[in-house]
């Protein structure tokens, strides 16, 4: 499934909130390919979302900070558009090594 993510971590308890933004975005790092600083897209088995989204769900705090996931269907990924700098890596089309 082809996924985009989307995250907002309050720092507003800087300490704590800057250690939860880290640990989500090093989530999404590990799982697909971030095009802008708090959104990744990514294309992922059933097994590996669901340890993705136990993880993810594991580090926000649900009272101040926001997690958004859009399922996009293939016709919808084909439709996806982009202008400007640092065009993003098609993790279906292209060979990714990490």
């Amino acid at each position: 499934m082809f996924l985009l993510i989307t995250y907002d971590v309050s720092t507003r308890d800087e300490r704590a909130g800057a250690r939860r933004l880290r640990r989500v975005a090093k989530a999404c790092t590990s799982y697909g390919i971030r095009v802008q600083k708090s959104v990744f897209e990514m294309q992922l088995g059933q097994k590996e979302w669901v340890e993705l989204k136990a993880r993810l769900l594991s580090e926000i705090d649900v009272e101040q900070d926001s997690l958004r996931v859009y399922y996009i269907d293939q016709s919808g990924k084909d439709k996806i558009e982009h202008h400007g700098a640092q065009v993003p890596v098609d993790v279906t089309e292209d060979v990714l090594i990490l």
